[in-house]
């Protein structure tokens, strides 16, 4: 007595590749998925190979891979499930419950789409709401996953779990006496939804096809939110070119399938069919994959190969380039030591060499902090997309715990930050700016800095010209008396010093400094 469990055992009899596979087309079409994958692989690491772009934390870096782990798993299950390669022996691991139902359904598809939701909800929020996402993108993916997995695990075989039956398949591969067959052959083809060519009964593909179409249409619904917010890195557009090859994909499978059932004995239609909806899902793939919603400044780059200088930095990307749009500008007097560090660091000049002194001590994520925040001051508060973008940056690169380059902040000012109701607001970031300046003099850094060799390349090379101007910004309040430093200004103090408060620090301490 023989098993038959899944599409892949077929009877000896059938040599015709329209049903055993194998088939010129069917080649072809694997192929092509091949190929697209490969571009996929070189889009997704092509800012991290080329412009040796360090990897950032957080989502930003793990929805995009996770994307393509789930556009290999939606490929690798079609080719599996419905015969495009013919194999001569027969393994376990060919089962269609396990492609079908578990690679293309949690790991493929469902996956693929899930994590666009979730960047989509982002956008919402970031932009809409003006805010961060209440809910964290680790515990948001598996949540919206769930019902795709809760569907496998109670996909209708008898015993009701294809889970379970999955291990009761590889039990009965195992088996060698004849009860153990007969048995398996009882328990697992009661009820088989999955029919041998490894395609849905008609009772289950409406429910299968409804889950789909939930999700696109959840996609769409966060996109049609957005519509309205003028992106600057093509997150809109890519929504929506996902949103359509996504619907498509699922209109070709139903079609595919309709077709499929009502002439199952038209064999280059089975041909046709198969080879049309593995090309149409390596179109999937390459057109829903994106790095614009997670990571704007990597797509930017990636999308301007030759161009890449051009956006090294947020800044400059946003169209803030250092030649001073946006601010009004002024000689510089000449550079003293003796006067406040915030002030000095307005000098762009000096600015830039004491960041590359702070490199060299290990020290440097605080000026690159002001630097940042000081490029997000040029931005008119009536620009609130621009400066949420920047806003956004500096918060995933500085302030969210494992950043980057994290800045040592007080919790209490970090948890300000992450839990603002707006972050456009001018002073997001000015409790931050205050209390990190504060440290670089408690720790010495500018005073090391003037007997440095730094100091005495910028004198050198100081010779009044354009590089060292003075920025005369707006939306953050140049306070001399910031400098001083007094027992009670510990950063990490209760209460911190407000930016009102900061004007009413003793003159004298200035002098001392």
């Amino acid at each position: 007595m023989r098993l038959i469990v899944d599409s892949t055992e077929v009877p000896h009899a059938m040599g015709s590749c329209g049903k055993n596979g194998g088939c010129p087309s069917d080649y072809i079409a694997v192929a092509i998925s091949l190929l697209c994958f490969i571009l996929l692989l070189i889009k997704a690491t092509l800012p991290f190979l080329v412009h040796k772009v360090p990897r950032p934390k957080g989502s930003g870096f793990w929805i995009p891979v996770i994307q393509v782990f789930a556009s290999l798993n939606l490929l690798l299950s079609i080719v599996m499930s419905i015969n495009f390669l013919k194999f001569k022996k027969k393994h376990w691991w060919q089962s269609c419950y396990l492609w079908a139902v578990w690679v293309e359904g949690p790991l493929g598809f469902g996956l693929l789409l899930s994590c666009r939701i979730v960047q989509a909800f982002q956008l919402y929020y970031i932009f809409v709401k003006r805010r961060l996402p209440p809910i964290r993108s680790y515990v948001f993916l598996p949540t919206i996953v769930l019902p795709w997995i809760a569907g496998a695990a109670c996909f209708p075989v008898n015993p009701p779990s294809s889970l379970l039956a999955l291990l009761i398949y590889l039990y009965c591969s195992l088996g060698k006496k004849l009860t153990t067959e007969f048995v398996c052959t009882v328990v697992l083809h009661k009820k088989k939804p999955l029919n041998e060519r490894c395609h849905l009964g008609t009772r289950w593909i409406i429910p299968v096809v409804f889950l789909h179409t939930t999700y696109v249409a959840a996609l769409v619904g966060f996109t049609v939110a957005i519509r309205h917010i003028e992106f600057r890195f093509h997150e809109l557009k890519d929504l929506w070119r996902g949103i359509l090859v996504s619907t498509s994909s699922v209109g070709l499978w139903v079609t595919a399938y309709i077709l499929n059932e009502i002439h199952d004995d038209i064999e280059w239609l089975q041909v046709t069919s198969r080879f049309l909806l593995l090309i149409m899902a390596s179109i999937l793939v390459l057109a829903f994959f994106s790095m614009s919603s997670s990571q704007p400044l990597l797509s930017k780059m990636s999308l301007r190969k030759r161009e890449a200088t051009e956006f090294e930095t947020m800044g400059r990307a946003l169209g803030i380039p250092d030649s001073g749009l946006l601010l009004q500008r002024e000689p510089a007097p000449d550079i003293d030591p003796n006067e406040p560090l915030d002030k000095l660091l307005l000098n762009k000049g000096f600015r830039q060499s004491f960041m590359a002194f702070a490199d060299s001590c290990l020290a440097g994520e605080s000026v690159h902090f002001y630097d940042e925040v000081h490029e997000l001051a040029k931005i008119p508060v009536n620009d609130p997309v621009r400066r949420i973008y920047m806003a956004r940056h500096i918060i995933e690169k500085y302030v969210i715990a494992g950043a980057t380059m994290e800045v040592n902040i007080s919790h209490r000012n970090r948890q300000e930050i992450l839990t603002t109701p707006d972050l456009a607001h001018p002073d997001l970031f000015n409790n931050a700016l205050n209390e990190l300046l504060q440290l670089m003099k408690m720790k010495n850094l500018a005073k090391d800095y003037w007997s440095s060799m730094f100091f005495k390349k910028l004198r050198e090379d100081d010779t009044g010209s354009n590089g060292h101007e003075l920025e005369v910004v707006t939306g953050w309040n140049y306070s001399p008396r910031l400098s001083c430093v007094h027992g009670e200004d510990d950063p990490f103090h209760e209460e911190h010093p407000s930016k009102s408060s900061a004007h009413d620090t003793n003159t004298q301490d200035v002098e001392q400094q």
